[in-house]
């Protein structure tokens, strides 16, 4: 069986791998259909980049579903802007729910809500007691085609939806999920305050925040 790590962009997703080969383990490529992605055999672990936004990560997360048989799990994980003010650059964040947030009709916002697998949830909540060099917070993720990235749209997002981090696919990688019965769950890092600061905290702190969320998901697949 294979775990299916969905990483959606490709700044990501370096980040991430830089964080793997300094810690020794080293992937092996893996051609999925038209798509190239890495596999880590001793933790059964397929890593992909899934696409930016919340259309483009649904395409892209049913189309390594339909080509792997015996996947088993699909994580979305990926850096997020939070909406914490006791949250710190490189804390994970596990959504216990995500919420589309930026459905609108003429009813007013949707937000269309997806609950993680319950065993997955549980299994990521046995890590939190672990002396790290960065917490584990656990609430609701706010997934919206949307760069927040000032303090007067990161508290309405906050009052929306309640929600403890802010970032866009994975309300799309859990509607494929859904849609084909896989356990799914979002699991985040923090590179931003989604405040006025945003757009320069991301790039500046991205490697540091994916080294995290690298060790949590590596941690969580030899467990």
């Amino acid at each position: 069986m294979k775990n299916l790590i969905l990483i959606p962009t490709k700044r990501e997703l370096t980040a991430f791998i830089k964080r793997t080969d300094a810690d020794g383990f080293k992937s092996v490529k893996l051609a999925v259909g038209e798509y190239d992605a890495l596999q880590f055999p001793d933790f059964h672990l397929v890593i992909a980049r899934g696409g930016l936004g919340k259309a483009q990560f649904a395409v892209q997360t049913q189309y390594f579903i339909d080509r792997l048989p015996e996947l088993k799990v699909v994580i979305c994980a990926g850096a997020a802007g939070s909406l914490l003010d006791n949250a710190a650059v490189g804390d994970i964040v596990v959504a216990t729910e995500t919420i589309e947030h930026d459905i609108r009709s003429y009813t007013g916002n949707v937000m269309p809500r997806f609950q993680p697998e319950a065993l997955l949830l549980q299994q990521f909540e046995s890590f939190k007691s672990k002396k790290k060099k960065y917490a584990i917070h656990f609430g609701p993720v706010a997934s919206g085609d949307e760069d927040v990235m000032a303090d007067k749209r990161k508290i309405e997002v906050k009052k929306q939806t309640g929600a403890i981090a802010v970032a866009w696919e994975g309300a799309g990688g859990a509607r494929a999920c859904r849609f084909s019965k896989i356990p799914y769950i979002e699991v985040r890092t923090i590179s931003d305050a989604a405040d006025d600061n945003a757009s320069t905290d991301f790039f500046k702190n991205l490697d540091d925040a994916m080294g995290n969320l690298a060790e949590l998901i590596l941690e969580w697949a030899g467990s």
